[in-house]
């Protein structure tokens, strides 16, 4: 799956794909899943069928599947509703993975070429891509080992996507024809481990759907708001709250810098009201959202506000310290978009907006906090009117992985192919 740098990178000019092709897209959360219908034309996508179906509170563990056979049915909910609405099936899925295994991160990739004066050639740099996928694919080996306990642990990529490229320190766009020593290749890639994509693969197979991509679902997120043409320009630190974890993604001149997750999402706050009242779990989700929808007295909403509270300063935390695993950039963009059902809840929005929090982080200012709107999503129009808020901006990214991987099919030059198969794989 490729990002703008990698568009500009390749620089080839596109076939016209005047097949239309319906995609599915499958956002497996742990409250809901989310399931859109698009047809897909060029870069461009519809979305012409809108699903959602309540997961059960035992399918999902930490943004991870539990419960295979519980999860099916909650998709082929979603999936019954999207298609009902589209009048069309689709049979091709774009699925989100999520939880805290799912490691994502830009490495370099320094190579020094022994015949300076030698123009660079397309092999060269598949060789280059090659090596930074297999450094990156060590070190989230070694750290899932680690984070798990598992030494033996089996990793599969899901998602690549490149950075830059460097040539004796001039950054290019398209590296073919230049001569230079020394090359330094950022490349972003995300993994995940074999028993969570097995998961998913096998919930597909229920659901008689082929998987033509999975993604990493921050950085489907960070695809939703970077678009084809206009990304050179685009940074923001992006935050998914969900209903088991928090997905966070830094995106730089529309490049993905990295990913990180923590096992804290709106289930967290939904469990605190539970135990501090002395209440059911569904009782408890249901004054959360009454809390949030204003719906509820002053006196009836204080111990609500202060379980919030007490489970509010444990996510700001993760928030920070996420954040301070991106040490190797100078200083984090100035703006932060949310979405994500567990985005909803309005204390979120008030700690980032009014607090300190940021003081401890390399922001350069105090950065300004919004909600992802679904008409910020780049090339995709929703034809339902559905989609009206930030809790679908995840599937909508899922859907734009779907246009990069039909976009790879129909491009006209063997270097961009052969490239794009490599970020691919």
């Amino acid at each position: 799956m490729i990002l703008d740098k990698v568009k500009n990178f390749i620089g080839s000019e596109k076939k016209t794909n005047s097949r239309p092709r319906n995609i599915v897209a499958l956002d497996v959360g742990t409250e809901f899943v989310k399931a859109l219908i698009c047809k897909v034309e060029n870069d461009q996508a519809e979305v012409i069928g809108v699903g959602r179906a309540k997961q059960d509170q035992n399918a999902m563990q930490s943004g991870a599947v539990a419960d295979i056979s519980s999860v099916v049915e909650a998709c082929d909910q979603a999936l019954s509703d999207a298609e009902k609405l589209a009048g069309v099936d689709a049979r091709e899925v774009v699925i989100g993975i999520a939880g805290e295994l799912v490691k994502g991160s830009t490495s370099a990739v320094r190579y020094q070429r022994k015949n300076h004066e030698t123009p660079m050639t397309i092999e060269e740099v598949e060789d280059i891509v090659t090596r930074a996928q297999a450094q990156a694919y060590e070190q989230a080996k070694k750290q899932l080992a680690l984070e798990s306990g598992n030494e033996r642990i089996d990793v599969r990529l899901v998602n690549s996507a490149l950075v830059s490229i460097e040539i004796d320190g001039h950054q290019v766009t398209n590296p073919v024809g230049f001569q230079g020593g020394s090359v330094v290749v950022q490349l972003y890639t995300a993994f995940a481990p074999m028993i969570h994509i097995g998961a998913l693969e096998r919930i597909a197979e229920e659901l008689d759907l082929n998987v033509m991509a999975l993604a990493a679902e921050p950085f489907a997120v960070a695809r939703s708001v970077v678009g084809n043409d206009s990304a050179a320009n685009f940074s923001a630190v992006l935050i998914d709250v969900g209903g088991g974890t928090t997905d966070i993604a830094v995106v730089r001149d529309g490049g993905v810098e990295g990913t990180q997750m923590f096992g804290i999402g709106g289930r967290a706050f939904t469990r605190t009201i539970a135990s501090e009242l002395n209440i059911e779990f569904n009782k408890a989700e249901e004054l959360k959202i009454k809390l949030n929808e204003v719906k509820m007295p002053i006196k009836q909403s204080k111990p609500i506000l202060s379980a919030i509270e007490k489970t509010l300063e444990v996510w700001m935390s993760g928030v920070e310290l996420a954040l301070d695993e991106f040490d190797q950039l100078e200083h984090l963009p100035d703006r932060v978009l949310l979405c994500g059902g567990g985005a909803s809840l309005s204390q979120l929005i008030s700690q980032l907006s009014e607090n300190q929090w940021y003081k401890s982080l390399p922001f350069t200012k105090k950065p300004r906090i919004q909600y992802i709107a679904p008409e910020q999503v780049v090339g995709i129009v929703d034809k339902t009117t559905k989609i009206t808020d930030h809790t679908f901006i995840t599937a909508m990214g899922l859907i734009r992985v779907g246009i990069d991987s039909v976009l790879e099919t129909s491009e006209d030059s063997s270097w961009r192919q052969r490239i794009d198969r490599l970020l691919s794989i």
